[in-house]
C-alpha cells in the first residue's frame, strides 16, 4: 500500500466522519427548531386566551365604572341632604360606594397583571421565533455544507445564493422590528405613559383637596381625573389596535374594519379626517391568515394616506364576492409619483409581499395634487 494510497483512505475517513458529524448536527437542530414551534404555538394559544380575558375584564370595568358612578352620586346626594336619611342609610350608601371602588381597583390590577403576562408572552414568543429563525438558517447552512461535502457541487453557489437570500431578508425583518419597537416606545412615552404620569400627580392633589376642601371639591377633581384616565385608555387601546385587533379571530375582518376605521376617524378628529367604509357583499369568514394579511394591507394605506398626504377624507371600500376580495382605498390629499422610489422606504414594498404571499394583485394609481388610489385584488381559495 503506498503513501498515496494511505492518505487518500485517510482523507476519505475524515469526510466521512466530517459528514456524519455535521448530519447529526443537523438533525439536532431540526429538533430544537420543532420543540421551539411547539411552544410557540403553545404561547400563542395561551396570548389569545389572556386577550379575550381583557376584553371581559375591561368590559367588566366599564360596568363597575358606571355602578361606582351611580354609587357615588347616591353618596352626594345623602351627603347634600343629611337631614332626609338615617345614619343607617347614610351608612349604607358610603359603604356601597367604598366596596364597588374597591371592586373596581382589584379589578383594574387584575387587568393589570393579564396584560403583563400577556407582555411577558408576547417578548417570550420573540425571544422563541428568532430561536425557530435561527434553527433555519442553521440548517440551511448545514445542508449547503453536506451537499459541498458529498460531492454536489453543482448546486453549492444556487444554495449559497438562497441562504444569502434568506439571510438578508431576515435582517431586514429585524431591522423593521427594531424600527416598529422605537415608534411603539415613542408612542406609549408620548401619550399614556404621560397621562399616567398627569394622573399619579392629580392623584396626590385630591387627596390634599379632600382634606382641605371637602368632599365636593375632590370629587370634581376625581371627576377630571377620571377622563385623564379615559384618555389614557383609549390611547393604549389605540395602540393595541395598531399591532393587532384583539377580537380580528374572534368576529372577522369587516366587523373589526368597521371598528378600526372608526376608531382612527375620531383619533384624528382634530384633523378633520372623514373616514368612511362602504362594504359590499355578503359577510363571512375569511381564512384567518387572509383576514390578517387584508386588515394590515388596509391598515399599511390608511396609515400611509395620514401620515403623508395631508388628505380630508379617505375613503375605504371593501368588496367580497364567491371568488375574490377586493378592497379600495382611496384619499384626497397631495399624492405622489408611485415611479419614485423613497430610500430606506419598505412600506409599499412590504404590501406588495403580502400581496404575493395571497397569490393577489396591487395596483397603487397616484398623482402629485389629484390624491391616490390603492386596489388590492385578492383569490379567495
Amino acid at each position: 500500500m503506498t503513501t498515496e494510497n494511505i492518505n487518500l483512505k485517510t482523507i476519505d475517513n475524515i469526510i466521512e466522519n466530517m459528514i456524519d458529524t455535521v448530519d447529526q448536527s443537523k438533525t439536532e437542530i431540526f429538533e430544537i427548531g420543532e420543540q421551539s414551534r411547539q411552544d410557540y404555538e403553545s404561547i400563542i394559544d395561551e396570548i389569545k386566551k389572556i386577550k379575550k380575558m381583557v376584553i371581559e375584564i375591561i368590559e367588566e370595568e366599564e360596568t363597575l365604572d358606571k355602578e361606582v358612578r351611580r354609587a357615588r352620586l347616591r353618596l352626594s346626594e345623602v351627603s347634600k341632604h343629611f337631614d332626609r336619611y338615617s345614619e343607617e342609610e347614610v351608612r349604607q350608601a358610603y359603604e356601597h360606594a367604598h366596596n364597588l371602588q374597591v371592586k373596581l381597583t382589584m379589578t383594574r390590577q387584575i387587568e393589570q397583571q393579564l396584560r403583563n403576562r400577556r407582555d411577558e408572552l408576547e417578548r417570550r414568543v420573540i425571544s422563541i421565533q428568532k430561536t425557530i429563525d435561527r434553527a433555519d438558517r442553521l440548517v440551511s447552512q448545514i445542508s449547503v455544507v453536506l451537499n459541498y461535502l458529498t460531492g454536489d457541487l453543482k448546486n453549492v453557489s444556487e444554495i449559497i445564493a438562497d441562504a444569502r437570500e434568506k439571510q438578508e431578508f431576515g435582517l431586514k425583518i429585524i431591522e423593521a422590528q427594531e424600527e416598529e419597537r422605537k415608534r411603539l416606545s415613542r408612542e406609549m412615552h408620548d401619550g399614556p405613559a404621560q397621562l399616567l404620569a398627569n394622573v399619579m400627580m392629580r392623584s396626590d392633589l385630591i387627596e390634599k383637596i379632600y382634606r382641605e376642601r371637602g368632599i365636593e371639591e375632590a370629587l370634581v377633581e376625581i371627576r377630571g381625573l377620571k377622563k385623564t384616565v379615559r384618555d389614557a385608555l383609549y390611547e393604549v387601546r389605540h395602540i393595541i389596535y395598531d399591532l393587532r385587533p384583539m377580537a380580528l379571530d374572534d368576529l372577522g375582518l369587516v366587523p373589526i374594519l368597521k371598528k378600526y376605521l372608526q376608531t382612527v376617524e375620531e383619533y384624528n378628529k382634530v384633523r378633520n379626517i372623514r373616514i368612511p367604509f362602504i362594504f359590499i357583499g355578503k359577510e363571512r369568514r375569511l381564512n384567518s391568515k387572509m383576514e390578517v394579511a387584508l386588515f394590515r394591507l388596509i391598515q399599511e394605506s390608511v396609515q400611509n394616506a395620514l401620515k403623508h398626504a395631508k388628505p380630508t377624507e379617505i375613503q375605504v371600500k371593501l368588496e367580497v364576492n364567491l371568488h375574490r376580495v377586493t378592497a379600495i382605498i382611496k384619499d384626497d390629499g397631495i399624492g405622489f409619483d408611485p415611479s419614485v422610489k423613497k430610500e430606506g422606504s419598505f412600506g409599499i414594498c412590504g404590501m406588495k409581499e403580502r400581496v404575493e404571499l395571497l397569490e393577489g394583485k396591487l395596483a397603487i394609481q397616484s398623482e402629485k395634487g389629484v390624491g391616490t388610489k390603492v386596489i388590492i385584488d385578492v383569490p379567495i381559495k
